[in-house]
């Protein structure tokens, strides 16, 4: 048990150190490239912290361990909004560009609709079994690429912004960024064998382990580059991590999954995606409430009140996951 919790302390200060890295090197690569920091973090930032959900799922595939696999990404999509959103939302409110109000949030949360209907196939098809065949992977993988090249034309027309923002030579730059990217990976890693271990020990179930702490593991990245990008008032880079990311997290790495191995999709599981899709509606209804118009533009502002509430609706929904078990 020591050596698990020392894993866990360890792969911490890595993830913490890592997403440091890895916001300044982003940022800075975005403006000497002339691409958006909201494109940058929709992609290079939101790949390498969903990185360890990626490891995560390979691994739980190959070991049969499907509730594991499933939970972790409804799980983590939950926490990135309702628990990493709210964190970073109490440090500062937010402000979110337009087309992430109006194309990334209600693309996130087509990847959970999509997530619910692939996965009940007996209410939808009268089928006698509920799965997320590899047929639905390779959809999944599809929508994947057409969002790809929505961030690729994204990036062109927003070019870059005038943040301030520190900028350092191509060569550092891109050298911050990738070793911030696997800071990242074996932080998270290192933790979540720490984490599952103890969970294991503590004789808890493998939904239950998948659903919180594997799934709340694997978005400590998010969580630490999200809060350095908003200490930082990188506020694309912080938004387009986590709305990125759990885009990432269903289209490409729930695809791959059931790709390589068909995922039975449990009852249970309905309760956990129905949170998803409202945390994401959720979101976008209080962006469209918090939107104040200035003499240039109009703003959408995430306010700490609404952090502290998201934050409040995960600890609610941790303890319906405790009392449920």
């Amino acid at each position: 048990m020591l050596i698990s919790i020392l894993f866990l302390i360890f792969g911490l200060i890595v993830l913490i150190g890592g997403a440091e890295v890895l916001v300044r090197g982003s940022a800075s690569l975005a403006k000497k490239l002339g691409i958006s920091p909201l494109a940058i973090g929709l992609t290079v930032v939101a790949f390498g912290t969903s990185a360890p959900e990626l490891i995560v799922n390979i691994f739980a595939a190959l070991k049969g361990s499907t509730d594991i696999a499933i939970g972790n990404i409804v799980g983590s999509n939950i926490a990135n909004i309702f628990l990493i959103l709210g964190v970073s939302a109490c440090i500062r409110s937010l402000a979110v560009k337009k087309s992430t109000v109006f194309k990334e949030i209600p693309f996130a949360l087509l990847a959970m609709v999509l997530v619910f209907t692939m996965g009940n196939d007996a209410f939808f098809d009268g089928s006698s079994f509920n799965t997320i065949t590899r047929t639905d992977g390779f959809s999944l993988i599809a929508m994947f690429a057409i969002f790809m090249v929505y961030v690729f034309g994204l990036s062109k027309m927003e070019g870059n912004n005038t943040e301030e923002i520190q900028e350092y030579s191509y060569l550092l730059s891109s050298g911050l960024t990738i070793f911030g990217l696997i800071c990242l990976f074996f932080g998270g890693k290192i933790l979540i064998d720490g984490a599952v271990d103890l969970a294991r020990i503590a004789g808890l179930s493998e939904a239950f382990i998948g659903l919180t702490i594997v799934a709340v593991g694997t978005s400590l990245p998010e969580l630490a580059t999200s809060v350095i990008a908003t200490i930082h008032k990188h506020d694309d880079i912080a938004i387009g991590n986590i709305v990125g990311s759990n885009i990432f997290n269903v289209f490409w790495i729930l695809g791959l999954t059931s790709t390589m191995l068909q995922l039975p999709f449990t009852p249970a599981v309905n309760f956990d995606v129905t949170v998803g899709i409202l945390a994401t509606v959720l979101l976008f209804l209080f962006l469209l409430i918090g939107k104040r118009r200035t003499i240039i533009s109009t703003q959408y502002i995430f306010s700490r009140w609404t952090g502290v509430l998201f934050l409040i609706f995960y600890i609610a929904y941790l303890i319906y996951l405790a009392i449920r078990g």
